[in-house]
């Protein structure tokens, strides 16, 4: 790349003269870390990428599976199906994405590092969701949904690697915010679909998704990659079963960014898991009326959302501060959560549904910031973000199990408060584990 780029190609070297720094023997080209504002023309193109894509993602995650459960599956067998399918998708995604973003780094194609994977995944993506939208049983259905989670991560961990590749430290948090927003926004879009297409599940899985095949073939074309220019040697077994670590005691900056990300994504998705159920069970709407609700307070939760959003990354660059954001905001989330123990109305969760997407605006706008500032070598961003995404696809895959069982303690009608108090607690400690974090302040 030429030096008018956002970064800079360093030669390889093999000695420390100058200040270069020895190479890794499994690094055949280094890159410098990125030190130009990026235009428009970049920003633009993944925040359209990232919004087309979680709509087609995001419409089957949160709505979609719920739908096709209950048009597939008898009702007494339901939930278990829904935490079956959920769990091994989000088993699927921690492997995916380390695995790709691993891949992605080492990639030595004409195309650029990033560029094939990011397409290539979401085409795969496309394909397992024509599976899933065709699909009669729960084994049918969970293997779709694991293809889907394998494209997926695919597309996404070279994709948030091009934010370590391309922006500039003080323009993290504007860029993160965005690409959170981004995302935010796709998933209320994605909600919305699920609502107009509920009646027509293969329109709903599969045409989003050839949306988002072209989508991240626009900004393939935009992207500035990088390309190694020297193929990268094999790995050994031992090697790629690394790929999945990085040692809390060397990096324990990105150890506890990691469990601060586990801990708020398992109190995420130990309620978004049984929303619509929660719906239906405690506050009495008819399965008709559910889906419905779930949209509205997701648009709520959105609206939220943006507006904090985007202050808090403003706020993140102009300030350098990420950590009371990030710790105050996980509090908050944590807050919310519990005060759903406490809803008894639609428009109570409707008003919970603002507090939390309020706190939660505030966390994307700053934690993906955070993450990058403290990644232990930009060179494998790809990897050491695809670990750090083990954080958010990890929970992913317990907290439907650990729902369902606190969901069932007791006798009589199913522990929402039980299961709610607990995703509180969680959220509460992935607050103050931010607190002694040192690269960031």
């Amino acid at each position: 790349m030429s030096s008018s780029g956002p970064y800079d190609e360093r030669p390889p070297t093999s000695d420390t003269q100058g200040g270069v720094g020895v190479q890794d023997p499994h690094q055949h080209h280094w890159f410098d870390v990125p030190t130009k504002e990026v235009g428009p023309r970049y920003v633009g193109g993944l925040v359209f990428a990232q919004l087309i894509f979680f709509i087609a993602l995001l419409g089957p995650a949160i709505v979609g599976i719920g739908l096709k459960v209950q048009s597939a599956i008898p009702p007494a067998q339901q939930i278990t199906a829904v935490g079956i399918i959920a769990g091994f998708g989000a088993l699927f995604a921690v492997i995916g994405n380390v695995l790709f973003g691993r891949l992605s780094d080492r990639t030595a194609s004409r195309f650029g590092r990033r560029r094939p994977w990011i397409v290539g995944g979401t085409v795969v993506m496309t394909l397992a969701f024509v599976v899933m939208a065709l699909g009669q049983n729960v084994a049918v259905i969970t293997a779709g949904w694991c293809l889907a989670q394998l494209g997926a991560n695919a597309t996404l961990a070279p994709f948030v690697a091009t934010i370590s590749d391309q922006v500039p430290k003080f323009q993290r948090g504007s860029v993160s915010a965005l690409l959170g927003i981004a995302q935010n926004v796709g998933i209320l879009g994605g909600t919305f679909l699920a609502q107009l297409f509920k009646d027509h599940l293969v329109v709903l899985f599969v045409v989003p998704s050839i949306f988002a095949i072209g989508a991240m073939l626009l900004f393939a074309v935009i992207l500035p990659d990088q390309r190694l220019k020297v193929k990268p040697p094999k790995m050994t077994g031992r090697e790629w079963l690394e790929t999945l670590w990085l040692n809390p005691v060397k990096f324990p900056d990105f150890a506890l960014a990691w469990w601060s990300r586990f801990l708020i994504t398992l109190a995420t998705f130990m309620f978004t898991t049984f929303r619509l159920f929660y719906l239906r069970d405690e506050l009495g709407l008819a399965e008709s009326a559910a889906p419905a609700a779930v949209t509205f307070g997701v648009l709520i939760y959105t609206i939220a959302l943006v507006a904090s959003g985007w202050v808090a990354g403003k706020i993140s660059d102009r300030t350098g501060r990420r950590k009371f954001l990030v710790a105050g905001s996980t509090l908050l989330f944590g807050v919310g959560i519990v005060l759903l123990a406490h809803v008894s109305t639609l428009s109570g969760f409707y008003v919970v549904e603002a507090i939390l997407g309020f706190a939660y605006g505030i966390y994307v706008g700053v934690d993906l910031a955070l993450v990058i500032d403290v990644l232990p070598n930009p060179d494998d961003a790809g990897k050491d973000l695809g670990v750090f995404n083990i954080a958010n696809a990890l929970p992913q895959s317990v907290a439907p199990a650990i729902g369902a069982i606190l969901l069932g303690v007791g006798a009589g009608s199913t522990n929402y408060e039980l299961l709610l108090y607990t995703a509180g607690a969680a959220a509460l400690i992935g607050a103050l584990v931010v607190l002694p974090i040192k690269k960031v302040r």
